[in-house]
């Protein structure tokens, strides 16, 4: 195999908003660089299944929730 043809993977620390930090493998800049994250998985709604809300525009939700209601509901 050529060697040329593979990106260096190395150690690097990653920083999560909150503070915390972990080592991973990576081909993210070099050997011992420390990562900041933007959006952290432990906090970010898109993957804790933050508070949503619904809002009902012109019966919309209720009109759906009439036509389709009967597949959501769970069979006890």
């Amino acid at each position: 195999m050529k060697s040329e043809g593979h990106p260096d993977y190395h150690f690097i620390t990653v920083k999560m908003t909150d503070g915390t930090t972990f080592q991973t493998r990576s081909t993210y800049g070099k050997p011992g660089e420390e990562l900041h994250l933007d959006i952290d998985p432990k906090t970010h709604p898109a993957w804790t299944g933050g508070s949503q809300q619904l809002m009902d525009r012109g019966g919309r939700v209720s009109r759906f929730q009439d036509k389709f209601g009967a597949f959501m509901k769970k069979k006890g």
